[in-house]
């Protein structure tokens, strides 16, 4: 699957099928600092990205 990181910008590939929180723990990435996005949809962590599948990481973004 493709990954897209913000901050900095960049593509990985990662080999699927996998979960998300299992992608996010492949990239060392701290689930609650993120959105994962597939196709314009919000994702949680238990849905399974197939191989083929594209997806976005953006940070969270938090103010008052």
């Amino acid at each position: 699957m493709k990954v897209l990181l913000r901050n900095p910008r960049r593509t990985v590939e990662v080999a699927g099928p996998m979960r998300v929180s299992k992608v996010l723990d492949h990239l060392s990435v701290n689930p609650e600092s993120v959105i994962v996005i597939r196709a314009d949809e919000l994702v949680t962590g238990d849905v399974e990205i197939a191989d083929d599948d594209e997806i976005e990481l953006r940070p969270v973004i938090s103010g008052g």
